[in-house]
């Protein structure tokens, strides 16, 4: 795996393992690790023996944003990314960077501001028991946009719009966040979560590659389209893989009582 400064990537068995990586921070996101996050998905996509990818963070926090001290005194601040947002050109999560492979979101911790990034693109988000979630954009002069926006497809708008406003004086607990779909499960203990992830990954990862990238492009790409065009997009989905040979392997494997040999693309 490529060497990063303000990331972990690694694998263990088929499962990918994105870990954000400067604890002494909670892990906010500098111009840097910014750039980084671009190439890491890249490279866990195209590793063949990665099948299902794992994002997570070091210490107590999973993640928190872009880093407010880097803005505040730099002379620079938000300014440098105004050309990325103004053009909409975000390469920081696996929805940026069209990753097909299944991702799984494990919050340890404090997870704030920018960090909803990471929640709305996955595919499936877990938590430790101790997970807190806010957004302070608002209490640093800053906007709730596109992360919140992405989060109104997961869980009820008010939930949305109560943490929006309310900035950094409320924390969400690991249970109302389950309550409210933000997250589909919570590990307790939180030690676990790593495990928990893993796991569940590994599990995944059985499945064949390319029914869930197929899978998962007629799903997201449901969410950008209405009904009729969404079922119709999906059906060429479901049709391209007929006559691929995981279809043929996937019932083979089934009546001869035996784990399938999926295709490695």
């Amino acid at each position: 795996m490529g060497a990063y400064e303000h990331l972990i990537v690694q694998r263990e068995g088929p499962v990918g393992w994105l870990i954000n990586n400067r604890p002494d921070q909670l892990n906010a996101m500098n111009s840097a690790m910014r750039d980084e996050f671009a190439d890491a998905w890249i490279e866990l996509d195209n590793d063949p023996a990665v099948r299902v990818i794992v994002h997570t963070g070091e210490g107590r926090a999973f993640q928190t944003g872009v880093d407010v001290s880097e803005i505040a005194g730099d002379g620079v601040g938000m300014e440098r990314y105004r050309e990325s947002m103004e053009n909409f050109d975000l390469h920081f999560t696996s929805w940026h960077q069209q990753v097909w492979k299944p991702v799984i979101t494990a919050v340890n911790g404090i997870c704030a501001g920018g960090g909803f990034h990471w929640v709305a693109d996955a595919d499936i988000v877990i938590a430790a028991s101790d997970a807190q979630f806010f957004d302070p954009h608002v209490s640093v002069g800053q906007v709730v946009s596109i992360e919140a926006i992405g989060l109104l497809r997961k869980m009820p708008a008010e939930a949305v719009m109560r943490m929006a406003f309310v900035g950094r004086h409320e924390r969400m607990s690991a249970e109302r966040a389950y309550e409210l779909g933000m997250i589909s499960e919570i590990v307790d203990p939180p030690d676990q979560l790593r495990a928990h992830a893993q796991e569940l990954a590994e599990t995944i990862a059985k499945n064949s590659p390319a029914a869930m990238a197929a899978t998962k492009r007629a799903l997201w790409g449901a969410l950008e389209m209405g009904l009729t065009d969404a079922c119709r997009a999906g059906a060429a989905e479901l049709v391209s893989m007929w006559g691929h040979p995981d279809q043929t392997e996937g019932p083979k494997s089934f009546a001869e009582k035996r784990d399938p040999n999926w295709l490695v693309e």
